[in-house]
C-alpha cells in the first residue's frame, strides 16, 4: 500500500498518461497551448494570474506550481500573487454561498413534502 498520494514523483507518469490516450491527450494539449499562448489579446502576466486563481480553486498542486513560476517569469509581483489568492478565495466562498441558496430551497421543498 502507498504511503503517500500526490507527490512530485508522479510527474514520471506524464508520458504514460499521454500515450495511453493519444487522441484525448493531443486535444487537451492543444487546448492548453492555445489558452497559454503569448500572442493573445490578454497579456501573459494576466493569463498566468488567472491561471493561478483557477489552480487555487481547483486545488491542483502541479498547476499552482507551474503557473506561479510562469507568473513570476511574466513579471508578477508578490503583491499580485497575494491579491490573486484572496480574490480566488472570495470567489470560492461565494460559490459556497450560492450553492447554499439552492440548499435552502431544497430544504424547504423536502420539508414541505414530509407527510
Amino acid at each position: 500500500m502507498t504511503q503517500e498520494y500526490q507527490t512530485p514523483k508522479d510527474r514520471a507518469y506524464v508520458n504514460t498518461l499521454l500515450n495511453a490516450a493519444p487522441q484525448e491527450s493531443a486535444a487537451f494539449m492543444n487546448l492548453k497551448h492555445t489558452a497559454e499562448r503569448a500572442d493573445g489579446v490578454i497579456p501573459v502576466k494576466y493569463r498566468e494570474l488567472m491561471s493561478v486563481a483557477v489552480a487555487l480553486t481547483t486545488q491542483c498542486a502541479y498547476c499552482i506550481e507551474s503557473h506561479i513560476e510562469n507568473a513570476v517569469k511574466a513579471g508578477a509581483t508578490r503583491e499580485e500573487i497575494a491579491e490573486t489568492v484572496f480574490i480566488a478565495a472570495a470567489l470560492r466562498a461565494g460559490g459556497a454561498v450560492g450553492n447554499g441558496l439552492m440548499a435552502m430551497r431544497l430544504f424547504e421543498e423536502a420539508s414541505s413534502a414530509k407527510p
